[in-house]
C-alpha cells in the first residue's frame, strides 16, 4: 500500500506520541513465528567461561532482528523437554540446545520439530539435528606442533591422557580428539611421545600428582602437553616443588585459555576454546536452511581453537 510521505509522517508522530508498538504475539499469528531463539542449555549461563558462547549467541541474534531467551536445565532431563515444549509454545524462530562440555546426548524428540541445532554436543544416533563443535582435533595438532617448532623431539609427555592405553575422563570427546590430533602430528613428524598419565579428572591436584610422576619417569621430561588449564596450574606447582623451571627447564602447552592462563607466571601457552564463536556460528547455522530439522544426516559444523602464544614454551638450546 502506498501512502504520502505527508500522512507517512503523520502515522511515525503518532506513533511517537502513542508510544505505540507493535505486538509480537499478534504478529506470530499472522507468521507462525516470533522474532524469538530459544537458547536452552545444562548449565552453560551459570559458567563464567562458557556463558561467552551466551554472548555470542545473543550478538549475533540482535543482528538478525531476533530476541535470545535464556532457559537452564541444570541437567534435569524432564526440565530440559519442558523447556522445550515451552519454546515451541511460544512459537520460537529455532531452539539452541547447548552443553557445557562436549558431550554425546540423546537429541530431545522436540527437537525434531522445527528449526534447532546442539552446541557444544552431538547426537548419540543418527539424527537430523545439526551440531557445532570445537575443533578439538585441530586443537590437539596445533598443541603438538608448538612443542615440535620449538625443537622438541624427545621427552614430550602428556599430562591427563595416556597414549598407550588410551585412559583419559569418561565420556570426554575433547580429550579423545585432542589425543587423535597429538598423535597424529608426532607420527607425521616421526617422533615418539615418551609417555603419558591418564587421569580421570582434569583438576589441579590431578596435575600435580601426575607430573611428578612423570618427572620419575626414566626418560627426564622436556616438554609436557596438558590437557586443559586446571592440569597446568598442577603441573607448575610440581614442577616449582622440584625447583624445576618453566620454560627453561621443562616447556609447557595447554589447552582452553582459562583466565588463570594468563595469571600464572610464567604465562601459559594455551589453545583456545572459542566460547563466543562457538555461539555466533549456532546462531548462522539455525538460519541455515539444513537446520530446519528436516530428514537429512545432520552436519558438524567445527569451530577453530586459536593458539594463544605466551611465555611457557621456550626454543631447544642447541649444544655445541
Amino acid at each position: 500500500m502506498r501512502i504520502s510521505t505527508q500522512v507517512e509522517a503523520r502515522v511515525l508522530a503518532a506513533v511517537k506520541e502513542t508510544g505505540y508498538r507493535p505486538s509480537a504475539v499478534s504478529r506470530s499469528l499472522r507468521t507462525g513465528t516470533t522474532n524469538t531463539i530459544a537458547f536452552v542449555s545444562d548449565t552453560v549461563a551459570t559458567t563464567p567461561f562458557a556463558g561467552h558462547s551466551i554472548w555470542g549467541a545473543l550478538d549475533a541474534s540482535r543482528e538478525r532482528g531476533h530476541l535470545l531467551v535464556i532457559a537452564e536445565t541444570e541437567g534435569d532431563p524432564e526440565l530440559e523437554r519442558e523447556l522445550i515444549e515451552a519454546m515451541h509454545d511460544r512459537n520460537v524462530y529455532g531452539i539452541i540446545l547447548a552443553s557445557m562440555y562436549t558431550r554425546e546426548i540423546t537429541v530431545p524428540e522436540g527437537l525434531l520439530h522445527g528449526r534447532s541445532v546442539l552446541l557444544n554436543a552431538v547426537p548419540s544416533r543418527r539424527s537430523s539435528v545439526p551440531s557445532v563443535l570445537p575443533d578439538e582435533h585441530e586443537a590437539g595438532r596445533t598443541a603438538a606442533r608448538a612443542i615440535i617448532s620449538a625443537g622438541y623431539t624427545e621427552g614430550i609427555y602428556l599430562v591427563g591422557a595416556d597414549p598407550k592405553t588410551n585412559r583419559y575422563p569418561k565420556h570426554s570427546l575433547a580429550a579423545v580428539r585432542r589425543l587423535e590430533g597429538i598423535k597424529e602430528v608426532m607420527d607425521d613428524a616421526g617422533i615418539q611421545l615418551a609417555g603419558g598419565i591418564g587421569l580421570s579428572q582434569w583438576q589441579p591436584t590431578d596435575g600435580f600428582d601426575a607430573t611428578l610422576k612423570i618427572l620419575k619417569r626414566r626418560i627426564a621430561p622436556q616438554a609436557l602437553i596438558c590437557f586443559n588449564d586446571r592440569l597446568s596450574v598442577g603441573t607448575y606447582q610440581a614442577l616449582q616443588s622440584m625447583n624445576i623451571n618453566v620454560p627453561d627447564d621443562v616447556s609447557v602447552v595447554s589447552f582452553d585459555d582459562e583466565p588463570v592462563a594468563s595469571w600464572l607466571r610464567p604465562k601459559l601457552t594455551s589453545v583456545a576454546l572459542p566460547h563466543y564463536d562457538l555461539g555466533r556460528k549456532a546462531i548462522e547455522v539455525l538460519f541455515d536452511e539444513d537446520a530446519s530439522g528436516a530428514d537429512v544426516p545432520a552436519k558438524t559444523h567445527f569451530v577453530s581453537m586459536p593458539l594463544r602464544e605466551r611465555d611457557s614454551i621456550c626454543k631447544v638450546k642447541i649444544k655445541n
